[in-house]
């Protein structure tokens, strides 16, 4: 996927569920995975000529994994020229030594969310945007009907009361396949993630159960996301028809 498309399917996402207002100051968080440096090039790029003007701050949360480098994230920041924050934690070792927690990721991303929303408030952001793609978006409404019974997924927009945030997710639009091929197209280096159950979760059984459907029933993935955006799921309903 050349940069140019990225760039027209992150504007869609923002025009239609108006992601983005005059004067939006947003944390961009960044793991080093491929979809998180892939988000930061699209509202870099949509920062220089989307007619509401508005600035990034890129935030890494370290969880303390001993093997985790920075150098690639900032080596970027600075191609970019954007500002790079790095919030150090203890979370892997809290989770992981202290605790031994049997099913770690739901507590870990509440520590690390807490970590990078806390950063957030302090450089001045009122926003902050997550990397989660439309397989994301699907997955979890897969995990939802799985496990919960309900039809349901996270929204495009969240607004987080307790610490007056709002997060937006601008990559709704862009499967994980074109994610991979921007990528590898422009040669994006990779942190990949040292947790030891990467590859091991609930959400990695929904992203292989969602590839089976779709490759057993060719467009399923497709109609499931028109099916959600056709739903009554609370934050889906879009400013602008969907197109």
């Amino acid at each position: 996927m050349k940069l140019q498309k990225l760039l027209s399917l992150t504007r869609k996402a923002v025009d239609e569920f108006q992601l983005i207002e005059e004067g939006d100051k947003i944390a961009v968080g960044v793991s080093g995975g491929k979809d998180s440096l892939s988000m930061l090039y699209a509202l870099h790029g949509l920062m220089r000529f989307y007619p509401k003007a508005f600035t990034i701050e890129v935030i890494t949360v370290d969880l303390g994994h001993p093997d985790f480098s920075l150098d690639k994230i900032e080596n970027l920041c600075k191609e970019l020229d954007v500002p790079f924050h790095v919030v150090k934690t203890d979370i892997a070792p809290i989770i992981f030594e202290e605790r031994k927690e049997s099913n770690p990721c739901s507590l870990c991303a509440k520590m690390r969310k807490g970590a990078l929303n806390t950063e957030a408030k302090r450089l001045g952001c009122n926003k902050i945007a997550y990397a989660h793609h439309k397989d994301d978006v699907i997955e979890t409404m897969l995990l939802s009907l799985i496990y919960e019974g309900r039809f349901h997924t996270f929204a495009p927009k969240t607004y987080l009361d307790r610490m007056d945030l709002t997060v937006i997710r601008p990559l709704l639009f862009v499967n994980e396949a074109d994610v991979i091929g921007f990528k590898n197209m422009y040669h994006l280096e990779i942190e990949k993630s040292p947790c030891p159950v990467d590859g091991y979760t609930k959400r990695q059984y929904a992203k292989e159960l969602l590839a089976s459907l779709n490759r057993e029933n060719p467009g399923a993935k497709e109609r499931m996301f028109t099916a959600i955006l056709n739903s009554n799921i609370n934050g889906w309903h879009a400013v602008n028809n969907h197109k």
